[in-house]
């Protein structure tokens, strides 16, 4: 019986290095695990390189500075949400089903533990850094403000809805749909809501924001 005693040969050269996109990811996974457990200033950039599982370098090679840290775990959240906004989609779909499902994934985005958790770093460490108010008014409620201002408009174009000031209505719906249940979570008062609560909530307010601003039919004379 003959035995093949040859052994593989090693490939030559270094073994194959991560994706840089795969490594940020790590990275803000990270960070946003830092910033809650220890604040902003608290944070230790070389303890979100040693949770992500890279060295030092590398982080500074991707996110150099700790602002930029924070600015990407904001804008790394908020983009799942821009994700779910798919134009296309739900322009396909009955304006109250469209309206329900950008109010789901807003109250998802919005009523969980993470978001009042950043609010909370926000509001106590914004006055010693302003930065991480700037980034997170920039990318978080300037993006989220500015995509659904886009469907309210694109609503008025195809003449479904009649909105004099798109923005200001943008505003009272966000509110509407989360004002009242994030400052509950805010203060300790309720866990975050069900998927199913939010989709209830999501279905009233569209019925209510829809049924202020259809179109109105002007009455027909009578001769």
């Amino acid at each position: 019986m003959v035995h093949n005693t040859k052994v593989a040969k090693r490939s030559r050269g270094r073994p194959q290095v991560r994706p840089d996109e795969e490594t940020r990811q790590l990275i803000i996974v990270a960070a946003r695990d830092e910033f809650h457990a220890s604040g902003y200033a608290g944070a230790s950039m070389g303890r979100v390189a040693h949770s992500a599982g890279v060295s030092t370098k590398t982080m500074y090679r991707l996110i150099p500075t700790k602002a930029e840290l924070f600015q990407s775990v904001v804008s790394n959240r908020i983009s799942r949400f821009i994700l779910e906004i798919d134009e296309e989609h739900l322009d396909a779909l009955p304006i109250e089903e469209a309206l329900e499902h950008i109010l789901i994934s807003y109250g998802t985005l919005t009523l969980d533990e993470e978001t009042p958790a950043t609010l909370r770093l926000v509001y106590a460490e914004c006055e010693r850094f302003p930065e991480i108010a700037s980034a997170f008014f920039e990318f978080a409620i300037r993006r989220t403000t500015q995509t659904m201002e886009r469907w309210v408009k694109r609503q008025c174009d195809r003449g479904r809805i009649e909105i004099d000031e798109p923005s200001v209505a943008v505003g009272m719906l966000r509110g509407m749909m989360i004002m009242e249940p994030q400052r509950a979570l805010m203060f300790g008062q309720r866990t975050p809501p069900s998927r199913s609560e939010i989709a209830k909530r999501a279905r009233y307010c569209a019925r209510l924001f829809l049924d202020g601003c259809r179109p109105r039919r002007t009455p027909s004379r009578i001769s």
